[in-house]
């Protein structure tokens, strides 16, 4: 079952397309990692996604309707923005009982598991906390609502690592709970790789490529490997290399392929070492938008 859906999204400001031509789905459940450079339109989409900014074309829709101006499907939802907004005068208390009025799933008991996870004084204002602080308190009364799907843009950053560490185990404990679904966007690659299933990858304003992220990572390869001579000029025929560096006797072949396909093809020149390597997703990153032209 599809959670969220975009089909051919298009925005633009002042003619220039933010979004051109977006298409992504997020299975239910799923944890959707969006990557991609700055001004892919990552947040564009997500602040699309939330109902905030309308768009020009296409369609998004959450659990098969169209989101904007939906307001019931809007109570189903949580979203914590990189930018955070309180209201001035308002503490953690009174904001949580602000979100009890607008959201049907609230959660009082949670409300106050959490408080005494996150050792917070819920009656001090807001805007005087920490940028940190900040961050744990919008995801705290997010995940209070007991949202169905979860949108995070650069959930984590500027928390410490322990604190990291923490606010992921909640919201994967809500995932593995209720079936939540989550899309976040991050730069924090490593990061993602441990809690996403599925990634999308942003590149001026389409998405490039989207697959599970064991797939993603099983479909390009890091190839070290030596030869008595020259490095066979067969292979680059023969193979979809991405990248090629030396070092020494030694070559790393970045390539794109079946992990069977390229032993067999290596193997054939007579190495004298081959060795397959697993890619991280920030190197599936930086190859596959190298391939579109992004210059590092």
């Amino acid at each position: 079952m599809i959670s969220i859906g975009a089909e051919n999204v298009i925005k633009r400001f002042d003619g220039f397309a933010a979004l051109d031509g977006l298409t992504l789905s997020v299975p239910k459940g799923a944890v959707y990692g969006l990557v991609g450079p700055n001004g892919a339109g990552k947040t564009t989409f997500i602040k699309a996604l939330a109902g905030i900014t309308r768009i020009d074309e296409g369609k998004i829709t959450v659990n098969g309707e169209e989101i904007y101006d939906n307001e019931k499907m809007k109570k189903r939802m949580a979203y914590v923005s990189d930018d955070l907004f309180f209201f001035s005068t308002y503490t953690i208390k009174q904001t949580a009982k602000l979100y009890a009025g607008m959201y049907p799933g609230w959660d009082w008991n949670a409300y106050r598991t959490m408080l005494n996870f996150f050792k917070a004084d819920e009656n001090k204002r807001c805007h005087r906390m920490s940028k940190g602080m900040q961050k744990q308190a919008a995801i705290w009364l997010a995940l209070c609502t007991n949202p169905e799907i979860l949108i995070l843009d650069e959930p984590v950053d500027g928390l410490d690592p322990v604190m990291r560490k923490n606010i992921w185990s909640l919201i994967m404990q809500a995932v593995c709970d209720r079936n939540m679904t989550v899309l976040v966007s991050s730069h924090n690659l490593r990061e993602l790789e441990d809690v996403c299933d599925h990634v999308g990858m942003v590149h001026k304003g389409k998405v490039v490529l989207e697959k599970a992220l064991d797939d993603v990572k099983g479909s390009i390869h890091k190839v070290q490997t030596a030869f008595d001579g020259e490095f066979p000029t067969e292979l680059e025929s023969k193979l979809n290399i991405l990248n090629r560096t030396s070092f020494g006797s030694v070559v790393t072949l970045i390539v794109r392929g079946e992990e069977d396909s390229i032993r067999k093809v290596v193997g054939e020149q007579s190495p004298l070492i081959l060795d397959i390597l697993p890619l991280t997703l920030e190197e599936v990153f930086i190859y596959e938008l190298g391939g579109l032209g992004y210059e590092f």
